[in-house]
């Protein structure tokens, strides 16, 4: 059944007056704070329809109503407001990335820090790892008698820590020889390219299969590998929400949030724009988010490479149009910060 305005215009009040306070809607509070020029029995039989649809529910025969899934549902779709952050906020946005718009993993916390703190909800994200992301330098060094150091910067991050197995006869020269022979064919070029440069290579590092193979495996491993890089801030900000008095909500939410690949799990997305994406716990498509959760999250890429998603995990309550600002603000500024960097 197709709701008309005027039902759409009291679940979206009952939806932002429960986020804002918490407390069940009546239909007075609804006529004095908001619909002063209609009555408040015109409004108690929209709300008595509104929950006869599924929209709302009553805790008691004599509450008020709380919103359903349904509600937020359709809250987030169709009814709820765009906010606008302030100078002040945009501010603290950008002194964030100052002075670190080269550091991918600084930018990373630095990003979740900022949107934990300009929401007050949980926040996490991760850098995302693209084929589509450009090698501007590798190296090799000899670590032990049988093992180099790979070292591969690109133009949005810095691989490091990755190790590879070289002959121990490998003199020192020709270690050097195999990483400029690896400098040669893969600067420039784009992982996914280098992927695909197969059989060209191998030819040419015959000598040097092992080293070639090793480096193979370590672009493999680094592309695929999601869950090692998520970041969080904020995890305690939950407990601040009346919702998660109960102990058995905290543990759900604690489920998620202690599950770093189940969360890279739930931030991957396929686009390459700032496109928001929020997530119902309770939902028919969301089942992997708890039923008192909800997460909100936002894809960032610079220059047609995706460089990360970021979100918020909170409460079916969450004050969405704050939190989709924030998203949406932070993944600007970060963008043109990015690539400005690169130009």
């Amino acid at each position: 059944m197709k709701l008309s305005d005027r039902k759409k215009k009291i679940l979206q009040l009952v939806v932002d007056d429960y986020i804002s306070t918490a407390q069940p809607v009546s239909s007075k509070s609804i006529t004095e704070k908001y619909l002063t020029n209609i009555s408040s029995a015109t409004v108690r039989s929209e709300l008595a329809g509104l929950e006869e649809m599924g929209y709302l529910t009553q805790l008691h025969t004599s509450s008020g109503r709380v919103p359903s899934v349904e509600a937020y549902k359709l809250y987030v779709a169709e009814l709820m407001d765009k906010s606008k952050l302030t100078t002040k906020e945009l501010s603290v946005i950008k002194s964030a990335f100052k002075d670190h718009a080269d550091n991918l993993e600084t930018v990373v916390q630095n990003a979740v820090k900022v949107i934990s703190d300009l929401t007050d909800y949980t926040s996490v994200g991760f850098a995302s790892r693209s084929e589509k992301d450009k090698i501007i330098k590798i190296d090799i060094f000899r670590y032990k008698k049988n093992q180099a150091l790979l070292l591969i910067v690109t133009e949005n991050t810095l691989i490091r820590d990755k190790f590879i197995s070289i002959p121990e006869s490998m003199t020192d020269a020709q270690i050097a020889e195999a990483s400029a022979m690896l400098a040669k064919l893969c600067a420039g070029k784009e992982f996914g390219e280098v992927m695909k440069l197969g059989e060209v290579i191998s030819e040419e590092f015959d000598t040097y299969r092992e080293i070639f193979d090793g480096v193979m495996t370590a672009i493999e491993d680094y592309l695929a590998a999601k869950g090692e890089k998520v970041v969080m801030e904020g995890e305690g900000k939950i407990l601040n929400n009346p919702d998660y008095n109960d102990s058995e909500k905290v543990k759900n939410f604690l489920s998620v949030v202690t599950s770093k690949n189940k969360l890279a799990g739930l931030l991957a997305e396929d686009s390459d724009n700032i496109e928001i994406s929020i997530k119902i716990g309770g939902a028919e498509n969301d089942k992997e988010i708890p039923d008192d959760c909800s997460l909100v999250t936002a894809t960032y890429s610079a220059s047609g490479v995706k460089i990360g998603t970021y979100g918020v995990i909170g409460p079916l309550r969450m004050d969405y149009q704050k939190v989709v600002s924030v998203l949406e603000g932070v993944g600007k500024i970060l963008e043109d910060m990015l690539t400005n960097n690169k130009e």
